[in-house]
């Protein structure tokens, strides 16, 4: 541990200029989000004329009817208008706040105010930034309301995928921020605790208590907080349970529990996944998926699920994601105690020249924005590759499992086939984008284009859908 605390303390003292010198912070921060907003608005340019394309990749041609191909490409163009000016739009709102040099120093202020009316006074510290943070979440929750609610029942509405009620979306809100305070509040509270505690040797005990909000988070969504907002009830047994259960134990998958979730409750979109610890694993398809592909072909798109779990690729994420943090945080010590940081976003001396540490960290969170840009980019590259490697564990499934029995080895060798089908199906229900640009691909998805995935199946040796044209654009 000392190791440790001496490579921070040097990193500290190469960033020692941040807590002298008087760095306009403030104009960094707000021309790298302007850049970063019209570098997004520019990907959606680039994606946009791609809307207009009369047909489907002829990899797709005999699977999208001429007339559900055009709403695709409608729903397409719809929601890119709508990130245009959703994103113009919070990027306007959040300079505003910014540049004001108001927002955040009255924030704080405001808080203070409020505990001060329970007969707190400045020395409750932690109080005071739990009382800041929520302050900021709730306001900045409000300006961007009309969006979410135009999304929800203009845009998704007019497609056909909203199920949503507006007393339900409004119900679906409040159960949000309660969640938010019942799990929020002892978090931040334990958070700003480590800093009064460890000082500038906080970083390992944050780490740890960020990785244990993680891990029972893993117990507690599925148990507690899922159930507020959908329903899960099991499996009905049937041809889907059985092929389900059979290729778990095949796996030897440690499946405790099989759900169906009612997904269709608030939308017609489909998914499938599973969660739960190292020993005990549950299994959720949403009932959209069930109605909408065949069981074979519901039980090829978890085999790519099991993909995942079979390469590890949530723990590796959770390795990946536990380095980024870290990396996060061995910065963060220069600007713990950094007045120049504070006074540059318009705090007067009196915050600034003792910078309470959720001060210091939003801040800090702004400026780390471009660099989490880039990041952002890598992660998808990452899990860009784990889709691949999970689509061909579905393919290969037969020699993976070892199989002796011809039966089963034939039961299994169309696995690549069904998936392919079920990823078409998907993309026709949910009136996804099939023509795709590379760069607004790379910066916004984290799994390949349908075309790409396509392709990729043809090549793992699957007899799957588009194995002959893929080999043709070769």
């Amino acid at each position: 541990m000392d190791i440790l605390h001496t490579q921070l303390a040097a990193i500290q003292h190469r960033l020692a200029f941040v807590q002298e010198d008087p760095i306009d912070w403030r104009t960094y921060v707000l021309v790298f989000s302007w850049g970063i907003c019209l570098f997004e608005s520019y990907l959606l340019l680039r994606q946009y004329p791609l809307y207009s394309k009369p047909a489907p990749p002829s990899v797709l041609a005999e699977h999208f009817a001429p007339d559900v191909f055009a709403k695709s490409q409608k729903y397409g163009k719809h929601k890119a208008k709508f990130s245009i000016v959703s994103g113009l739009y919070k990027q306007i709102i959040d300079t505003l706040q910014l540049a004001s040099g108001v927002y955040y120093p009255w924030a704080w202020s405001a808080s203070g105010r409020l505990l001060g009316l329970a007969g707190y006074g400045p020395e409750f510290q932690i109080s005071q930034s739990v009382l800041f943070v929520f302050l900021l979440t709730f306001t900045s929750t409000l300006p961007t309301l009309p969006l979410g609610l135009y999304q929800t029942f203009v845009l998704e509405e007019q497609h056909g995928f909203n199920k949503t009620t507006l007393s339900l979306y409004f119900i679906d809100m409040i159960k949000g921020w309660a969640l938010g305070i019942v799990l929020g509040t002892p978090l931040l509270a334990a958070f700003l605790y480590i800093f009064e505690w460890a000082g500038d040797r906080f970083v390992p005990w944050v780490m740890i208590l960020l990785l244990a909000f993680q891990l029972s988070m893993v117990i507690l969504y599925p148990t507690i907080i899922q159930p507020l907002f959908n329903k899960l009830s099991p499996l009905p047994e049937g041809e889907l349970r059985t092929r389900i259960e059979a290729l778990a134990s095949k796996l030897k998958f440690p499946l405790k529990h099989l759900y169906e979730i009612d997904g269709s409750k608030r939308s017609s979109h489909s998914n499938a996944y599973f969660f739960g610890l190292p020993w005990s694993k549950h299994i959720v398809v949403f009932d959209t998926l069930i109605k909408q592909s065949k069981p074979e072909e519901v039980e090829a798109v978890l085999a790519h699920e099991l993909g995942h779990w079979y390469y590890l690729h949530p723990t590796k994420l959770l390795f990946v994601s536990q380095f980024h943090l870290f990396s996060i945080l061995a910065l963060f010590p220069a600007f713990l105690n950094a007045p120049p940081l504070l006074r540059s976003f318009g705090f007067p001396e009196s915050v600034a020249s003792r910078p309470p540490p959720i001060i210091a960290f939003l801040l800090y969170q702004m400026l780390l924005t471009p660099l989490e840009a880039v990041v952002g980019m890598a992660l998808n590259a990452v899990s860009r590759r784990f889709e691949y490697q999970a689509d061909r564990f579905a393919c290969e499934l037969p020699e993976i499992l070892h199989l002796d029995s011809a039966s089963e080895k034939e039961a299994m060798k169309d696995m690549g086939t069904r998936l392919s089908r079920a990823l078409v199906s998907l993309h026709v229900e949910n009136l996804s984008t099939v023509w795709v640009d590379w760069l607004y691909s790379a910066y916004h998805h984290s799994h390949p284009t349908l075309t790409e995935r396509l392709k990729a199946l043809g090549e793992y040796g699957s007899e799957g859908v588009g194995k002959n044209e893929s080999k043709k654009e070769q």
